[in-house]
């Protein structure tokens, strides 16, 4: 969760307005999720929606630092400025650097210690390994498959 605006404004990096319409939206977004009630669901699914908008936050600006043409790339004090301010998820867009992590929907997803005998989350096993028309989702964030070989 982005950090508190206080009345002691913090000076924001250049570039900073071409990307915080994007990231404003996003927050209202999730604002609106965490209001809506959530009877008749399970717990972990009342906490699915948020789960998919902060992956969406932090894939924007990984996409926009990493991935966008370079006329619309954002700069390294920008990127830094939202790893710090918490706009993105610093742990997540670690993870999508290293090869075999590039969809990655979560950390919960391939934290051991979660899972049963030592593994990984459902979501990561390739699609094609999978019974056929099985549909899998994580219980953790609700992903159907993050696997960087689908």
């Amino acid at each position: 969760m982005p950090r508190i605006q206080n009345n002691k404004t913090k000076k924001t990096p250049p570039g900073w307005d071409r990307i915080e319409q994007k990231l404003l939206e996003l927050t209202n977004k999730m604002r609106d999720v965490e209001n809506e009630p959530h009877e008749g669901k399970r717990k972990v699914e009342a906490l699915w929606p948020i789960y998919q908008i902060h992956h969406e936050r932090s894939r924007y600006v990984y996409e926009m630092f990493y991935k966008a043409k370079p006329e619309d790339k954002i700069s390294r004090e920008l990127y830094e400025y939202c790893l710090r301010e918490k706009w993105a998820d610093a742990d997540l867009i670690a993870k999508w650097k290293k090869k075999g992590y590039e969809k990655l929907c979560c950390l919960q997803c391939i934290q051991p210690k979660d899972h049963n005998y030592g593994g990984t989350c459902i979501c990561r096993v390739p699609k094609g390994s999978l019974e056929e028309g099985k549909v899998v989702q994580c219980q953790a964030c609700g992903c159907r498959g993050c696997a960087s070989c689908d």
